[in-house]
């Protein structure tokens, strides 16, 4: 690998009560090709790599200018909401500042992004791009459904394909146990998830009105059979809550991973403000 030795810095993203969170590469910049970047999560034990690249040009207009990519093992991702709150994680440490605000240059577009330090972890957020939002064919839903094992007796109103980045579909349960006994074929999915052109599928439980939930994302397509934590997916769900009068929404995932986590998310106008607590686990060298 031409990066070998390069240093990787692995983040917890979107923790939970201090623990738990989604392992994150984040790395900077380096003269890696597309199969080489794609190497890095597998590299390190982690579902998803974010390259971050500073730019030395003037402050955009929310900071200074960080770029970033996001890569799976199957390939490069428009976005990644729990990688972005990685790479805010990365970046405020790197500045040593009690409070970090960045213009944050992705693929989808310049995002604000600000990371605060707290005790052991910091808090970060930032705002997506828009969503957009439909609901899906019937031809969709019986591809799906099937695959993911959901059932007419567990399945509750309010299916939506939703995109921030690429399309995916959300699938509300009626409850929480029903969210967790839930055992997709993972190859029948992916082969579903294929053929419609989606990123996967984000199965959640119906919110109680603090808006709380729990969710389990579903991404074989992108090599990731389950997520331990789906930030951009929890924004598409809070725009879609938002016609049902939710402010904002707080998701727990990670549980049948053994890793919890949990993402708050607010829509603003037109965009959704993201959150999570990260923290700095460990720093690799790639071989």
């Amino acid at each position: 690998m031409s990066g070998g030795g390069a240093r990787v810095t692995i983040v917890h993203a979107c923790l939970r009560d201090g623990e738990g969170g989604s392992p994150t590469a984040v790395m900077e910049e380096a003269p890696l090709s597309e199969d080489e970047r794609r190497r890095v999560p597998v590299l390190t034990g982690t579902s998803h790599a974010v390259f971050v690249s500073a730019y030395d040009g003037p402050d955009g207009p929310d900071g200074p200018v960080a770029s970033l990519r996001f890569f799976t093992a199957e390939g490069e991702l428009p976005a990644c909401g729990h990688g972005t709150i990685a790479a805010l994680a990365f970046l405020a440490e790197r500045a040593g500042s009690a409070e970090h605000r960045t213009t944050l240059r992705t693929p989808g577009g310049d995002l604000p992004g600000r990371a605060v330090g707290e005790e052991g972890h910091v808090t970060a957020s930032f705002d997506t791009g828009s969503v957009d939002l439909r609901e899906p064919t019937a031809a969709e839903c019986d591809l799906v459904l099937p695959a993911l094992g959901v059932t007419p007796d567990i399945l509750a109103p309010g299916a939506r394909v939703a995109a921030v980045g690429r399309p995916r579909l959300l699938i509300p349960l009626a409850t929480r146990p029903a969210l967790a006994a839930l055992d997709p074929d993972l190859d029948r999915l992916r082969a579903a998830c294929d053929r419609l052109g989606l990123l996967g599928c984000y199965v959640y439980s119906v919110p109680e009105r603090s808006g709380r939930a729990a969710a389990r994302m579903f991404a074989p397509s992108i090599g990731v059979p389950e997520d331990v934590a789906n930030a951009n997916s929890t924004a598409c769900l809070a725009a879609h809550l938002a016609d049902q009068g939710f402010a904002g929404i707080t998701v727990d995932m990670g549980d049948s991973l053994g890793s919890p986590s949990t993402i708050t998310a607010a829509p603003r106008g037109a965009v959704v403000r993201l959150g999570g607590a990260a923290r700095i686990a460990g720093v690799l060298r790639l071989p």
